[in-house]
């Protein structure tokens, strides 16, 4: 069993025409999922201003808030510019291209992420540990754009750390493909639920580049879990997928 384990890909909220949990906190008590980085859900099915602030409102050191950002034009973004982005203080933030309807590498989006990244390492130093210096890092669920749309991401904003969600487990090789090509690229394993999956990523591109998660409560916490406690990895490759990748990915030292 894993010495630690964080949900890189958890929501809290009500969900809209489904009766499910509100609050992940028991959930992750009996999965014994130690803390969880987390997107309120009127962030991703109404307002995302609304979501971000009752994110915010949350206060639980368990829960590590990933707020949902729209670039886009003046009157049209949340929130207001990339500097209010940095202000959060926020280590991952999530992109929404297809529910909020902007596109992912369209010059308005590629400025935004740009001037985050770009603000963000002139606040700090060199950018190598967390907080003040280091931009965030950005979450995008992978049906809610391509492989080949994230490349240019990658492309275009070289030492962007990208965190895919929900890659499923029938793209393998187009996922295989953007992570050959896009080192900044780490992988979200909840859904790559295929016999010898995961395995099969860590052998090509190293455990340290994929990270635990489940996408609950929308999405199925107890398979991922059961899987973490069943792969074909020595306990350091999988101690890295529970928790170690993650922290690497956000700066954190401990």
């Amino acid at each position: 069993m894993p010495k630690l384990i964080v949900d890189a890909h958890r929501l809290a909220g009500p969900v809209p025409f489904d009766d499910l949990p509100v609050d992940p906190r028991p959930d992750l008590d009996r999965l014994g999922i130690d803390r969880a980085l987390v997107t309120h859900t009127l962030s991703l099915y109404s307002d995302a201003e609304a979501g971000n602030d009752a994110l915010f409102a949350l206060s639980d050191p368990r829960l590590e808030p990933v707020p949902v950002v729209v670039p886009a034009v003046p009157g049209a973004c949340t929130p207001a510019t990339p500097a209010a982005v940095r202000a959060w203080g926020a280590r991952m933030v999530r992109l929404c291209p297809e529910r909020h309807r902007f596109d992912l590498t369209g010059p308005i989006a590629l400025r935004w992420l740009a001037a985050l990244r770009d603000g963000a390492l002139r606040d700090g130093d060199t950018g190598s540990d967390a907080g003040p210096g280091r931009p965030p890092v950005v979450a995008v669920d992978l049906d809610e754009t391509s492989p080949a749309q994230l490349r240019t991401l990658a492309d275009r904003l070289p030492g962007q750390r990208i965190l895919v969600l929900n890659p499923g487990y029938r793209r393998l090789r187009a996922l295989a493909e953007l992570m050959a090509e896009a080192p900044d690229v780490w992988v979200e394993i909840g859904t790559v639920n295929t016999q010898g999956g995961v395995e099969w990523l860590a052998e090509r591109f190293g455990a340290e580049r994929l990270v635990f998660g489940t996408g609950a409560p929308v999405a199925d916490d107890c398979g991922p879990r059961f899987l973490l406690d069943h792969l074909d990895l020595t306990p350091h490759e999988t101690d890295l997928i529970a928790a170690g990748s993650l922290a690497a990915l956000l700066g954190d030292r401990r």
